[in-house]
């Protein structure tokens, strides 16, 4: 078995100790990272080199910045999505690891946020600039999911995606309608992606499984309360589809003291 997870860790360095820990127990083969909120050479390489892993970072101070740990080695590494022109946001890294008779492709994605959505009064667009880049940004995810899938190769798209699929993946969906993450035209665009041909590998295993999140904001309790969000994916072509054993949400690390808002979620992948 391979197991790869996704986790937006919300700053590498102050969430370190958590990190190396979770490492240590967990085992995963491949990690997706996302919010590493630190430039290339500030990444603690060293500590993690020593727990097995390879690296490949693209990372932007003090924002965004994204990474895949392996232990298997890394190839074809790509730094950046396609089309983008004036897009300095470190969101997307790719890479093929290889695990013996196991090759995949894997992507850790940090699509954005988009609140606010209205736009300012006195603008002229329906939608505010952080929601149309959220959209367009979608669009351009779409876009090369659709070309690396016609290479027909075992891909795994994981991170955080800032998209709640379904009323079912938040604890109060009225309460959440309008924001740039349940917003239907973000939805319409996320299910544009899965459609493709691709699994999200949660929802595949546990199909009607309820209060399943991956996410739980800082303030009024919401972990206490479970009030939580399923916004980290991970999206399997066919060929890794094919492949799935297991998948689950390791919500350990969020009761963690400072611990990240997100939690690690996983999935394992049969060798062929």
């Amino acid at each position: 078995m391979v197991k790869i997870a996704t986790w937006n860790v919300n700053s590498v360095k102050a969430r370190l100790p958590n990190l190396l820990a979770w490492l240590g127990d967990a085992a995963p083969d491949v990690v997706l990272l996302q919010e590493i909120k630190c430039v290339d050479d500030a990444f603690p390489r060293m500590e993690i080199e020593d727990l097995g892993y390879n690296l490949a970072v693209h990372g932007q101070k003090t924002y965004n910045g994204v990474a895949i740990l392996s232990k298997g080695p890394l190839d074809d590494i790509r730094r950046g999505l396609p089309e983008g022109d004036g897009d300095d946001h470190a969101r997307y890294i790719e890479a093929v690891a290889s695990f013996g008779d196991l090759v995949l492709r894997v992507a850790s994605i940090y699509l954005p946020n988009g609140n606010p959505v209205d736009a300012d009064p006195v603008g002229s667009a329906p939608f505010s600039d952080k929601y149309r880049f959220k959209l367009a940004w979608m669009d351009r995810l779409r876009r090369h999911a659709q070309a690396t899938l016609a290479l027909e190769e075992p891909t795994v798209f994981g991170g955080d995606y800032n998209v709640i699929p379904t009323a079912d993946d938040v604890y109060a969906p009225d309460a959440w309608r309008e924001d740039a993450l349940f917003r239907l035209e973000s939805r319409e665009k996320f299910r544009a992606i899965i459609h493709l041909g691709l699994t999200d590998a949660y929802r595949a295993l546990h199909p009607d499984e309820t209060r399943a999140y991956t996410f739980w904001d800082y303030q009024a309790g919401a972990w206490q309360r479970d009030n939580g969000l399923r916004i980290d994916h991970l999206l399997l072509s066919p060929q890794a589809a094919d492949l799935l054993t297991a998948c689950d949400i390791d919500k350990a690390p969020r009761g963690r003291e400072k611990a990240s808002d997100h939690t690690p979620i996983w999935c394992e992948l049969q060798r062929p």
